[in-house]
Parts: structure tokens; sequence; C-alpha cells
């Protein structure tokens, strides 16, 4: 039988075949397409199956999503926004199989603790900086899902000392200050004119007084909202992936000296962050977890 991995995200579709060993060039990606994205998505499963019986399929998806009811609303979607029954769409493109759908924090939690740095730990979180972020809290071994499969969206926990709106609807939130599309419009608005999170980081190695400064303050925020979630949950491991923690010095410099300034509670002392080794698979990897271990929904 073979079972499959589906990633949704802002920055399009990811798809694989779950095996012990799957390349770079097993992964199939495709951006989110102007119109018909479900049907992209299905030929892009289709692809994958190449005509085999899929017996399980995982979901990661950006939230916010209904777990139970197997409906997602990514914003990045236009067609989606006001939800799409994603799991019953892929029952019935594979009537054998069982589909199980998580929030993509949910799956890179599992991943974090299947293949990564908190395999072995009992209570962690695992974060992915990038366009959005993401959080995937792991309580006594278990990923957490909350009562509608969105828990652990630290990108909408509030910073202090920021107040920058946020896509949510709301303002202060993590991800309106540390989110790769957040750290970049800032950086445009202090002059500076790259294309690209990437950019904005070779700026930053190469001494650029604004990139340098867009990514500290993304390193504060997130060391802000760390060290809260940290003292809320009684954790002493964190990790921390995706696009804008490639950044190096220029963001993990300030997110320390953010947790040492805040984490001080008697119990935090020795709370480390430390960078994942995950890459940018993490998500997809989950999703491959969560369709062999059926923690997700399912239909």
């Amino acid at each position: 039988m073979t079972v499959l991995a589906l990633h949704v995200s802002p920055e399009g579709f990811a798809a694989a075949r779950v095996a012990d060993e799957v390349g770079a060039d097993q992964i199939r990606r495709i951006p989110i397409p102007a119109q018909a994205p479900w049907e992209s998505c299905r030929d892009l499963l289709l692809e994958v199956a190449a005509g085999a019986e899929v017996s399980a399929l995982g979901i990661a998806c950006a939230g916010p999503i209904d777990m139970a009811a197997g409906v997602v609303a990514a914003p990045e979607i236009p067609q989606w926004r006001a939800g799409f029954a994603i799991t019953k769409a892929a029952r019935t493109l594979f009537p054998t199989a069982t589909v199980h759908l998580a929030i993509d924090g949910v799956c890179l939690a599992l991943a974090e603790r299947a293949f990564g740095a908190t395999n072995g730990v009992m209570d962690s979180l695992a974060v992915s900086v990038s366009n959005q972020i993401s959080g995937g809290l792991t309580v006594g071994g278990f990923a957490v899902v909350g009562r509608t499969g969105n828990a652990g969206s630290i990108g909408h926990m509030l910073v202090p000392g920021f107040d920058e709106n946020c896509v949510c609807g709301g303002h202060g939130c993590l991800e309106a200050v540390a989110g790769g599309v957040a750290v970049r419009r800032w950086a445009l608005a202090q002059g500076w004119s790259g294309e690209s999170v990437p950019a904005l980081i070779q700026a930053a190695e190469a001494g650029d007084d604004v990139a340098l400064a867009a990514l500290g303050r993304a390193g504060t925020a997130l060391g802000r909202g760390i060290s809260s979630a940290a003292a809320l949950l009684d954790l002493d491991l964190v990790v921390v992936g995706g696009s804008v923690a490639m950044a190096g010095p220029a963001l993990w410099k300030p997110l320390g000296a953010a947790i040492a300034e805040h984490a001080r509670l008697s119990y935090l002392p020795g709370l480390r962050v430390v960078p994942s080794p995950l890459g940018d698979v993490g998500m997809l990897a989950g999703a491959g977890v969560l369709a062999l271990s059926g923690q997700g929904s399912a239909e």
C-alpha cells in the first residue's frame, strides 16, 4: 500500500510518498495557482501516487483549520478562505485511503519528535519562522492539537513592545513582526529595496544596517514570545526552523538576548532554543508521520 504526505503552505503545495528515505528529488512542489487550487493539488497528488492504491494520506495545512470537520481556511488561497473541505475532497480522490488532517505546526512537532531535535524529549515547542509563523507543542510526548486543531499558533501570541497590524485582524502579534512577509515589509519601509527574505539575509550578512535592524527586531520579538510560551508551559527546549531562522547571528543573537532577559523564572535557566535540523521538509515529513500514526482527524 502507498502512503502519501501533503503540505499546504503559503508558498504552495508539496507532496511525496512516505518511505524510509525520501530525497529532495522525490518531493513534488507547485505554487498556489490563481484559479482552481484543489484541481492543481489533486493533480499533484495523482502524480505522486503514480497509479498506486493509496492507503493513507496525511495533510499538513497552514491554519486556521477545523480539524474535526476536515475543513481548512488558509488565507493565502482566496477560494478557500471561507472554508474548504479538504479531507472530503481527498477521500473522494482516494476512496480506499484514510485521510488525516492537522495544522502544519502540529505536523512540525510530530516530525521534530520523530526525526529532529526533540527526539526523546517529552515536552517541547517547535516553531517555523517563514512567511508565516507556525508552532507545534509536544506535552507528555504527545502533540497537542487543541479544541479545533489550532493549538500551538505562537505566531498570534502578543509580544510586548510591538504593535504592527496582523493579517488575523489583530495587532501586536509575533507574526506581524517576525514573519518573513512582515520583516521584508518593515525593511522596505525603511528604504531597503530587495525582493525577498533570502536577499534580506544576504544584505544583513554584508552589514546592511536596515537588514540587520529588521532581523534584529524579529529576533527580539521571537525571544520574547518564546520566553512567554516557555514560562506558560514549563518547557526547556524550543526548536526554531524556517527560512527566516536561517538568518544566522543577525536573528539569533537578539533572540538569545531576549531569552536571557525574560526567561528568568527559577525553572527556566536551562531553556534551550536551537535550530531545527529538518530544513524545509519538516511539515511535509510530519504529514507523513500523521498518515502513519493517525493522530489527526480522519475520514
